[in-house]
């Protein structure tokens, strides 16, 4: 049903209503949802969750709610229609890739005089940047054209919390020594900054709706919308609320709301669970390689001021990991006697027995980072999945009804260390390819398709960054491998430059890679110290992560018995040692085949994705919880830490 819309609003009743969490009193009135404008509609979309509606007259849709079935009765929640809401784009993730795009397109309709045309940004996490982890060093030159006065002392809404980069260290590490290294060019840090990247999100939010941006963080996307006629993007669906475990609807059930967009832009970050989909459905890897990933861990510490250096930025590479696995740590000294630690491991390694938890403890204990953290406090702990692939695994990044940006199309330059700005900027060639698409196609049927911004990426710098560098990943694949990589890697950056005439391949999958327990040997990892080290329960809580327990589990798995028969022989526990939040475990049980249990601790799950990457049955399917859950940011008064 077609109905205009106005901002006159008449006098209605009104009833006090108390939300249980948090406790917080609100008045809403008994009207029609779609009265509301935009702020009051943000209000209510946060806390009770009613459909959006445009601000300005112009016409939407929606159908009659069916009524619920009763708790104990069968019920399939698809049955009920779902709220509908018409945006000319949607964009799926609240990070700098979708966050930039956003703010492009809506800096071309202001200029344009179209302050009616509605960009909405849907964000999983409860707060912008919640869900964020990096420990960033930003090159500064795609948010310089995006917004010139970020960090201008002249600005007011500027940037706060960027730490100008005073000088590089690179280390090779032995079990005690550091061995000073040269750094490739590409780890010049000269003229970027040490931020936090969960701050830095926040930010640009605040940048996107004070010039009209509607973005609306705790609506988790989990379903793209196809249209019936072509099978192009149609938009996307919000999961359903108040679900039980075993996914009858609860007494406050709620079903999911859909977007519907003309352009939906997918920006859900490294292996996002939608845009796996598109890139499933459209073939659009079909011209390039897998991806391949790694896991990042991090921690951010207070630290003595003695031990502060403000603005050193140092990488290691070697201990702890073995020759034949890829990887490197980091410690970034920002703001007032904070540092961001961490280690990166790429999950092709072979070793079943390998934890990237368990390596990331051991590394703190070498001498270049004990120094600097021992005797400082631990306030945040993160871990998340990232793009290793590079130039060859760059997928096709448009498709009919819409893009892939930022870290959902793989823009990571690994040898920089650095996709912040690669991410941005390809969201705002995004964003000028859909507004100049959109722009020529005014009948609002036709679907679009952003030719322009394939030509784009391909003429932009950030195809010329990744092909200069796109042999140094896949050099470590050689026979000769730790050493191998890092010999080839300073032939390509200070001699080749990627002027080469070859393209190395990737080995192959990730989980391809993993090799049977009883052919590897097995890895003892050291009793943490509870000062330096930490077991895994204790990291996990320094994350916020929340989910309610009665809820369907989000980490798919057909079967658990199955799995179990099926993984545990054969990799005796591989699930238990890859997840750096302790939610799979093999729970003794003599009833079992093998003795053991497969279980699954969804509540402790902080989505890092590795689980989706690295099992090698590839029979773990990664899907958003509840919208507003996951892991949540610490605040040490205002500054946050990155996780």
């Amino acid at each position: 049903m077609a109905v205009a819309i106005s901002h006159k609003i008449p006098a209605l009743p009104a009833v006090r209503c108390t939300l249980a969490a948090p406790s917080t009193t609100y008045l809403r009135t008994l009207r029609p949802r779609s009265w509301f404008p935009s702020a009051r509609r943000r209000v209510l979309f946060q806390t009770s969750r009613p459909s959006a509606r445009p601000t300005a007259t112009r016409p939407f849709s929606t159908s009659k709610l069916k009524p619920l079935a009763d708790v104990d009765d069968a019920f399939d929640p698809r049955q009920q229609d779902r709220e509908t809401d018409d945006v000319d784009v949607c964009i799926i993730g609240g990070g700098p890739a979708g966050l930039s795009a956003a703010i492009r397109l809506k800096q071309l309709a202001n200029e344009a005089g179209n302050e009616e045309f509605r960009v909405l940004v849907l964000e999983k996490a409860g707060a912008l940047g919640d869900h964020i982890v990096s420990g960033n060093v930003i090159e500064p030159s795609a948010v310089k054209e995006l917004l010139p006065d970020w960090n201008s002392s002249e600005n007011p809404s500027r940037f706060e919390y960027a730490t100008p980069a005073t000088h590089d260290k690179m280390r090779f590490l032995t079990k005690n020594i550091s061995i000073p290294i040269p750094a490739p060019p590409q780890m010049n840090n000269h003229g970027n900054y040490i931020i936090s990247l969960n701050q830095f999100s926040k930010w640009l939010g605040e940048r996107a709706e004070e010039i009209g941006v509607e973005v609306y963080p705790g609506f988790a996307a989990s379903e793209v919308l196809y249209k019936p006629n072509d099978g192009s993007v149609l938009g996307v669906a919000t999961n359903d609320q108040g679900l039980a475990r075993d996914g009858k609807p609860k007494p406050h059930f709620e079903r999911g709301m859909e977007f519907h967009a003309r352009v939906t832009l997918f920006a859900e970050g490294c292996h996002g669970s939608l845009s796996k989909q598109v890139i499933k459905k459209f073939d659009l890897r079909r011209d390039s390689q897998p991806q391949t990933y790694a896991l990042g861990l991090k921690e951010v510490w207070e630290v003595k001021p003695e031990n502060f250096r403000k603005g050193e930025v140092a990488h290691s590479m070697g201990y702890p990991l073995p020759s034949n696995t890829y990887g490197g740590g980091w410690i970034y000294h920002f703001g007032d006697n904070l540092v961001s630690l961490g280690l990166v491991v790429g999950l092709d390694y072979p070793n079943p027995w390998l934890s990237p938890y368990g390596e990331f403890q051991k590394l703190k204990h070498h001498p270049l980072y004990r120094s600097v953290i021992e005797g400082g406090k631990c306030i945040s702990y993160g871990a998340r999945a990232l793009n290793e692939g590079g130039f060859q695994s760059i997928p096709k990044c448009a498709f009919p009804g819409g893009a892939l940006i930022g870290d959902s199309a793989g823009f990571l330059n690994v040898p920089k260390i650095k996709g912040t700005h690669t991410a941005m900027r390809s969201g705002m060639l995004a964003a000028k390819a859909a507004w100049d698409a959109l722009k020529e196609n005014k009948d609002g049927e036709s679907t679009i398709f952003l030719y322009d911004y394939e030509d784009a990426l391909r003429e932009s710098t950030i195809w010329k960054e990744l092909e200069e560098v796109r042999n140094m990943r896949p050099s470590f694949h050689s026979p000769l491998g730790l050493y191998g990589g890092i010999m080839y890697s300073g032939l390509e950056a200070y001699l080749f430059r990627g002027k080469t005439p070859w393209t190395l391949k990737h080995k192959g999958k990730d989980h391809e890679a993993t090799q049977l327990a009883d052919k590897q040997p097995k890895i003892e990892y050291p009793k943490n110290d509870g000062k330096i080290s930490f077991d895994i329960l204790t990291s996990v809580s320094r994350t916020g992560t929340n989910h309610e327990e009665d809820q369907p589990v989000h980490l798919q798995v057909e079967d658990w018995d199955e799995h179990g028969r099926e993984m545990w022989p054969k990799y005796k526990g591989l699930e238990n040692r890859f997840c750096p939040a302790g939610v799979y475990e093999y729970v003794e049980d003599e009833s079992k085949e093998f003795g053991r249990r497969f279980h699954i601790n969804a509540q402790n799950c902080i989505h890092c994705k590795t689980c989706d990457i690295k099992a090698p049955a590839q029979d773990i399917n990664w899907q958003t919880p509840c919208g507003g859950e996951g892991p949540v940011s610490t605040s040490i008064g205002r500054v946050h830490s990155i996780c």
